[in-house]
């Protein structure tokens, strides 16, 4: 698999609940985080400053998901990407 253009392939992580006043915060109501943390699998040839196995923040609204060999990636655009680590 490989992305082109200004596409980027990521594969959420998951983010470990938070516990606010003893309340265990999951992701599903998680509702106050804008952007979603990824590990780019891809990124395509028109994409500059990312590349493979960086982290990412991106938009939560961001992209379409594709199933690809029996996982589950993200492929957003170079514009959702907010952060790199």
């Amino acid at each position: 698999m490989k992305a082109i253009n200004y596409y980027i392939v990521v594969k959420k992580i998951k983010e470990q609940p938070k516990k606010i006043a003893g309340l265990e915060i999951t992701e599903k109501i998680n509702t106050e985080d804008r952007y979603i943390k990824g590990k780019v699998i891809t990124a395509g040839n028109l994409v500059e400053g990312i590349k493979k196995n960086d982290v990412v923040y991106y938009d939560k609204h961001a992209g379409h998901g594709i199933t690809y060999k029996d996982a589950l990636y993200q492929v957003i655009t170079l514009q959702n990407v907010v952060l790199v680590e």
